[in-house]
């Protein structure tokens, strides 16, 4: 995996845990080193207050917050030292689905930005095999994006990544 010097990264993941965040958190720390932010539920934030000192901000569900929300975080990705996290899925799903969806927010997020910046896939996924502890290993993958960004491109070429990931786990087992 290639990544650019100077620039940011929006770092789009499966969200099949409450514990992935904090997965992507870690790894920020150990493989990329950057300003970590992640948009979660408004639920999330006022219940788990110490999120807030995680990088993690919210929005109210609907209305014009989300709007102001997702160009905020647009705007975080125009400073190359920031590492946005966002959940494509916007709820949590199992690991074991064929086809991550996709929301529109990630899309209002993209253009709310100067486009100046890298885009990283995570697909994790976990598994017992022969151990008493599941694992979980997250599958990395950088993608150069042409000028246009649509939504239905980004979530075909994150779902390329995601069937490899879980045809890389399958060998594993094998």
């Amino acid at each position: 995996m290639q990544l650019k010097e100077g620039e940011a990264i929006l770092l789009l993941a499966n969200h099949f845990s409450w514990w992935d965040g904090f997965l992507m958190f870690q790894l920020n720390k150990v493989v990329f080193k950057k300003e970590f932010h992640v948009l979660v539920s408004e639920e999330d934030y006022q219940r788990r207050w110490y999120l807030k000192y995680l990088g993690a901000f919210a929005s109210k569900v609907k209305g014009k917050d989300v709007v102001k929300t997702l160009a905020y975080a647009g705007q975080l990705l125009d400073d190359p030292q920031n590492l946005v996290l966002f959940f494509p899925q916007g709820k949590l799903y199992t690991s074991y689905v064929s086809n991550i969806s996709f929301e529109k927010g990630v899309m209002q997020l993209i253009n709310a930005s100067k486009k100046k910046f890298q885009v990283v896939f995570s697909a994790t996924l976990t598994d017992y095999f022969d151990k008493r502890k599941p694992m979980a290993k997250s599958y990395l993958s950088t993608w150069e994006a042409e000028e246009y960004i649509s939504l239905q491109l980004l979530k075909r070429e994150y779902n390329k990544h995601y069937s490899e990931a879980i045809h890389q786990q399958s060998k594993k087992s094998a």
